[in-house]
């Protein structure tokens, strides 16, 4: 009940375990357009955040007081959101609708999950096939054995090396998003290391 849940502007979850999320979060961020999808799920905006230029002009009146208007564009409205929970100091636990819509949107978000969730331990990005989370340096992730996972990297030149995987890292770059795809965890824990600190983006598959 005390989760705070970011819920981006693209496709509204369908999975069960999702909409569960969204009903007893304590807390629902809605970026700009979101918030009137939540509405009709039934369930009111705590806060809407963004440019505030997607959602319709009755919900915007009528959560005028949780609205925040961020008028820069440098930035896409999920990385208005993390900004918004870092400045009143909150942590976010899991990003809700960030894909399923528009590839660039759903690429320029996890690109921005990426840069913004290593500030927030914990937090996942839950699509509709998995999860993305992220980490920096090296972590020690607690997984079922034969969970397919991703890695992804947005450094070329870092290397990571990894224990507990079927396909082992050995001081390997991943120069391409298809680099470090379709690996799958082999023991009840396993751990990467990188030689940057430039954040790493795994996915694991339900």
């Amino acid at each position: 009940m005390n989760e705070v849940i970011i819920l981006a502007d693209g496709e509204f979850p369908r999975r069960s375990e999702l909409l569960a999320m969204l009903r007893n979060a304590g807390m629902v961020i809605c970026c700009d357009g979101a918030a009137d999808k939540l509405v009709a799920f039934g369930r009111e905006p705590d806060w809407i955040v963004g440019d505030l230029d997607s959602v319709s002009p009755e919900t915007k009146l009528r959560f005028a007081a949780k609205a925040v208007h961020f008028c820069e564009q440098e930035t896409n409205d999920l990385a208005k959101a993390f900004r918004f929970c870092a400045e009143k100091g909150l942590a976010p636990n899991a990003v809700l609708g960030a894909s399923g819509a528009r590839e660039d949107h759903m690429l320029g978000n996890l690109s921005r999950f990426a840069e913004n969730a290593v500030n927030f331990s914990g937090c996942r990005l839950y699509t509709e096939q998995g999860f993305f989370q992220v980490f920096a340096g090296a972590g020690e992730f607690d997984c079922p054995v034969g969970t397919q996972i991703s890695i992804f990297s947005f450094d070329p030149l870092q290397k990571l090396n990894s224990t507990g995987l079927k396909y082992p890292l050995v001081d390997l770059a991943l120069p391409w998003w298809h680099s470090g795809t379709l690996n799958e965890v082999e023991a009840d824990k396993f751990t990467l290391c990188s030689t940057g600190k430039t954040p790493i983006l795994l996915f694991f598959k339900y």
